[in-house]
């Protein structure tokens, strides 16, 4: 019973990180028009993540994008501005840019 207990725990702590950001991506919004596996008004979080792979300059880029807004680059239609702080950008473009 306690090598359960135990092993649910670690498992629960290791999945805590993927998740404690897509919370923060709930609380601003972001998933109305975002999802982690496929496209609803904007693309996939997984998708981004692809796109950007390898991009060292990606981090900054999107943080600026997330704070400002930005389009052009996934179709028509706008991202616009979000009401974030420069860390909450960073910390949701680091896990979006985490997916696979």
């Amino acid at each position: 019973m306690k090598h359960a207990v135990a092993a649910a725990a670690i498992a629960l702590m290791a999945s805590a990180p993927a998740f404690a950001d897509q919370a923060l991506a709930q609380a601003k919004g972001c998933m109305a028009c975002h999802a982690v596996d496929k496209k609803v008004v904007g693309p996939s979080y997984k998708d981004v993540a692809k796109k950007y792979a390898g991009n060292k300059t990606a981090e900054a880029t999107l943080a600026e994008k997330v704070i400002k807004g930005g389009g052009g680059v996934w179709g028509p239609v706008p991202m616009p501005a979000n009401a974030v702080t420069p860390d909450e950008a960073k910390k949701l473009v680091h896990w979006v840019l985490a997916q696979k």
